[in-house]
């Protein structure tokens, strides 16, 4: 028997289907691979099958081809040996414009990767692009840094997972919480209203470069806080940002049945007024030592940083009897680290390189809502964010 790959196209309708494989039957031949899919209204479908009578073949499929108003072109097919592959999943996020899926296909052409399957989804000024890519012998680490690379420079973000833990079930997703879900560094807010603003910034920004260590940038930076009155912490809560599309996309994720946690090198003060207008099912943050209505200048029992950001995850996990590939993590800053490498999908969030070099993905600030592109929530729930 000789293969033929079929190709069929045109305006969508009842019954296109029934009516190629109908002839395909009436002629003795066998399908043995199929795909259809319908864009735009317009029917697309790819099928090889094993004749015998190609001219019959090509009759009758032709002969139905008009009776249903489609477009049919038939070509011999030649099986190719299955090779090994390695397969990836890379998702293009941005503001729609003319050429981008030109420029990324370049960058898959420039560094040898082939694309196997690709589909677009449009969300009012947001493009998401799905690519799913077979990298061969290249390493996944070095791909994924010069993807990440050209994106930026095309004003882009990128996600790019396994194929093997793309399809699994996320079921849990843990934030940071400063510069993540909420716009400001809340404890660069604190200084200011202490009058050391510039003092901490300094160290806020060492910290999160991964320069100094946390937990000493931490109680250095509490240090300067020493006097606050409590009411200040009421006062910044009230004034801070949840980042855009932070309440819609938490919803969702809850509705789509994610367990959502808050897991924060910030202030327990403020995770716990997060989890409460947000309805998250977790939150941890550190914890202000007050006496007399105003900050000592000490944190409150242990401390969170990268390891004990890390650890609670796992914690979290074990609880909700949740796997780690089925954990996602989004951070922005070195104190993010472990639990973004140790999660199954991690993501950078607006985040500095430190980071952006061994997440899985890294999406700018603007595109918070296009995680729901990314793992896949029901279109109904994309639609709200």
């Amino acid at each position: 028997m000789k293969l033929v790959a079929i190709s069929v196209y045109g305006e969508d309708k009842p019954g296109i289907i029934h009516a190629i494989s109908k002839a395909l039957a009436d002629c003795g031949a066998n399908i043995v691979d199929i795909e259809q899919t319908v864009l735009q209204g317009m029917f697309v479908m790819f099928i090889v099958a094993e004749v015998d009578d190609e001219v019959c073949v090509k009759r009758e499929v032709e002969r139905a081809a008009g009776e249903v108003g489609v477009h049919v072109s038939l070509t011999p097919f030649q099986r190719r040996e299955k090779a090994e592959k390695n397969l990836y999943v890379v998702t293009i996020l941005g503001k729609d414009r003319v050429g981008i899926v030109r420029d990324i296909t370049r960058a898959f052409l420039d560094f040898g990767i082939n694309i196997e399957r690709t589909s677009l989804t449009a969300r009012e000024e947001l493009i998401s692009i799905e690519f799913l890519v077979d990298l061969g012998q290249r390493d996944a680490a070095e791909v994924r840094k010069r993807l990440r690379r050209e994106a930026e420079r095309l004003g882009l973000d990128i996600v790019m997972q396994p194929y093997s833990t793309f399809n699994r079930e996320k079921r849990l997703i843990v934030f940071d919480m400063d510069s993540t879900l909420v716009e400001a560094e809340i404890i660069d807010e604190l200084a200011k209203e202490a009058g050391v603003g510039d003092e901490v910034s300094k160290l806020t920004e060492r910290a999160m470069r991964g320069e100094i260590g946390f937990k000493e940038a931490l109680e250095e930076r509490v240090r300067l806080l020493k006097g606050l009155p409590v009411e200040v912490l009421e006062r910044i809560y009230s004034r801070i940002k949840l980042t855009e599309g932070a309440k819609e996309l938490v919803r969702s994720l809850k509705e789509a049945g994610y367990k959502v946690a808050v897991v924060s090198g910030g202030f327990s003060y403020f995770t716990d007024r997060l989890k409460e207008e947000l309805g998250l099912d977790y939150a941890f943050g550190n914890e202000l030592e007050i006496e007399n209505g105003r900050l000592t200048g000490r944190i409150k029992g242990r401390i969170i940083d990268a390891s004990e950001k890390a650890r609670i995850v796992e914690e979290i996990a074990r609880k909700e009897g949740i796997s780690p590939e089925n954990v996602v993590a989004v951070g922005d800053g070195a104190n993010d680290r472990l639990m973004i490498e140790r999660a199954g999908l991690g993501i950078a969030f607006n985040a500095k390189e430190v980071l952006k070099d061994v997440a899985d993905g890294s999406i700018s600030k603007e595109n918070l809502v296009g995680l729901a592109s990314v793992l896949k929530l029901p279109a109904e729930f994309r639609k709200k964010v």
